[in-house]
């Protein structure tokens, strides 16, 4: 069996839990505020761990050199609900003002390094203003998703009516905090054969589970099992920066899955589960016992079903290595796209500057235009076909010509003929569930896992998140949905992490989700699925816009281009509870407001 880590011998006990004076205090905490141990178990044993076995650190400033302390501004220079970006001579914070109170914290968020004085402000939280990934202000944590690491929180004091700031240099740099995890436990004797958590899938759902588990004290065996050779990776730059390495897009580097204890075994495909005994069965044959699974399997591309759909030269984008050989045979040949979708359009973005000609072929009239709307989808195509893109649209493959082996013509339905060197196929997916049938877990009659609000499965034990789920999306009055983004599977496989310690935690997220293509960046939050009008404010044709999907009287999903950080207020809104109506956005659109939309609501943010 394929693995980055070779099988663990057995070891003694060990419990190592370092916790942050502050930090130990809140994690102690239980749900009614008061002081309890934390519980959970080991092949089937319940252990307690109380807070004076842990050992305590000192002061996180420890090393005077280290610290740098410096007046930012007079008390009343912000006001309640302002946000400002200070600089402290060595780096810059973000300075925040909520309730009277004041707070200090990294200011770019951790995922991509968006300035979050851009963003948008509301109780307690500050939500990035590119990718929608919210931070606690008091704690720094991360609340809701992108990227896995919360920001650094540094000190403020008031003196003399002047805001002073006193934070680490090295914190001030890194702009990230990676919140302190257990590790792990190991039991003389221990089987390698046996595991207290099995995840199966190395996506976003299925590594925000396992360092989830870590963060909250978990200190068994955890195991993640994937089919592929690498270490989890950044799925979403596949198509939007084909050229990177596979390890140039690590979401973690192997040092941290040593370190925490996290086991993950590469090149190992799941083939069975019997769910009744607990034991999974991989293709060479392993059998792996588990008391608590996790399946984030994610999905897989949709192929052709024509002639020549085995060709070498014909690809779905699934992993790094796809993505660059994609690029190296496109370079100064002929690209054919099959299919206007995500994937496809960013593919055919990324080539274009690279290969001597980008043809995307598509079954509707107009790409995107179930998602987004026609007058969106429009625009986008005009962006495209003014970099040289060619559409080939209301037609379908008929065939893939090879010459000497190697993909050499794509022939339409409609009669044409496309030169073409390389082909990439982006027509959807479908789950990655056929493993399932018979094992007693359900599933839909697309081959989707129905879990509910506690990413919990029909079987006791047996955890689902991430593409192969459909789930109850409270903020759509609990209707069941498939939501394959990349925010909404971290998000998944933090709940179900937190199910699986028994804390009663249901999915409260609204879908977030980006593309980028020639330097255009398109923010989309909500679920917009049967839409029935479009309201759009701004200018389409530049490029520079929102727009507002309604269903009846109510927004269901917002899209913006060059319109920051209105998909994040809207989102804000939506996680709120609050409804923002249509003849409220009619009149947004008709008053000509921008920026603010507060008054959507009757409320500040």
């Amino acid at each position: 069996m394929g693995g980055c880590f070779s099988k663990p011998k057995p070891v003694e006990v060990k419990v190592e839990v370092v916790l942050p004076e502050k930090e130990r205090e809140k994690e102690e905490m239980s749900p009614n505020g008061k002081a309890s141990p934390l519980a959970y178990k080991a092949n089937g044993t319940t252990r307690l761990y109380h807070h004076e076995e842990r050992p305590i650190v000192l002061n996180p400033y420890t090393n005077p050199k280290d610290v740098v302390e410096a007046s930012v501004c007079h008390v009343k220079d912000l006001e309640n609900g302002q946000m400002r970006e200070v600089d402290l001579g060595c780096g810059k914070a973000l300075l925040v003002k909520q309730n009277g109170e004041y707070y200090a914290m990294g200011h770019k968020c951790p995922h991509y390094g968006a300035p979050l004085v851009k963003g948008v402000l509301s109780k307690g939280r500050v939500r990035c203003p590119w990718h929608g990934a919210c931070f606690n202000i008091a704690t720094g944590d991360i609340e809701d998703f992108p990227g896995l690491d919360g920001l650094p929180k540094f000190q403020v004091k008031i003196e003399k009516e002047r805001v002073y700031i006193r934070a680490s240099k090295q914190a001030l740099q890194s702009q990230r905090r990676t919140k302190i995890m257990a590790k792990c436990i190991a039991l003389s004797n221990y089987s390698t054969a046996i595991t207290n958590i099995l995840i199966i899938g190395a996506g976003p759902a299925g590594l925000v589970c396992a360092e989830t588990l870590r963060q909250e004290g978990f200190s068994d065996r955890i195991v993640m099992c994937t089919s592929e050779k690498n270490l989890p990776y950044d799925r979403s730059k596949l198509s939007k920066s084909m050229d990177s390495q596979a390890e140039q897009i690590f979401l973690r580097s192997k040092e941290f899955f040593h370190t925490y204890d996290i086991e993950v075994l590469t090149e190992t495909q799941v083939v069975s589960v019997d769910t009744k005994n607990k034991i999974v069965v991989f293709k060479d044959g392993f059998r792996m016992e588990y008391n608590k699974l996790l399946i984030a399997t994610g999905s897989t591309p949709k192929t052709l079903k024509c002639k020549g759909k085995e060709l070498d030269n014909v690809f779905t984008i699934r992993t790094p290595e796809d993505a660059n050989k994609v690029v190296r045979l496109a370079s100064s040949k002929n690209a054919v796209i099959v299919g206007a979708s995500f994937l496809g359009m960013e593919v055919a973005a990324y080539l274009c500057e690279k290969a001597h000609s980008v043809s995307v072929v598509e079954l509707e009239n107009i790409p995107f235009k179930k998602f987004l709307g026609e007058k969106v989808g429009l625009a986008i195509m005009k962006m495209f076909e003014n970099n040289r893109v060619k559409f080939y649209m209301q037609t379908e493959v008929s065939e893939l010509r090879e010459q000497e082996g190697k993909l050499k013509e794509v022939v339409l339905k409609s009669g044409k003929v496309l030169r073409a060197d390389v082909c990439v196929i982006g027509i959807g997916a479908c789950p990655t569930t056929g493993f399932l049938k018979q094992t007693g877990v359900a599933l839909d009659s697309r081959g989707y896992i129905p879990v509910n609000k506690m990413m919990q499965t029909n079987v006791p034990g047996v955890f689902a998140a991430g593409d192969v789920i459909t789930f109850p999306l409270a903020f759509r009055n609990n209707k069941k949905v498939n939501v394959p983004h990349w925010q909404m599977a971290h998000m998944q496989g933090r709940i179900a992490a937190l199910n699986m310690l028994a804390q009663g935690t249901e999915i409260n997220t609204v879908p977030y989700l980006w593309t980028a293509m020639f330097g255009k960046s398109l923010r989309y939050a909500g679920h917009g699925e049967g839409f029935d009008d479009v309201i759009i404010q701004g200018d389409i044709d530049e490029l520079k816009f929102v727009a507002f999907y309604t269903r009846n009287d109510e927004v269901i999903a917002v899209a913006s281009m060059n319109y920051d950080p209105i998909v994040s207020k809207v989102a804000e809104i939506m996680a709120s509870g609050k409804m923002i109506r249509k003849r409220d956005v009619e009149n947004f659109v008709c008053h000509g407001k921008t920026g603010d939309i507060s008054w959507l609501t009757g409320k500040g943010s």
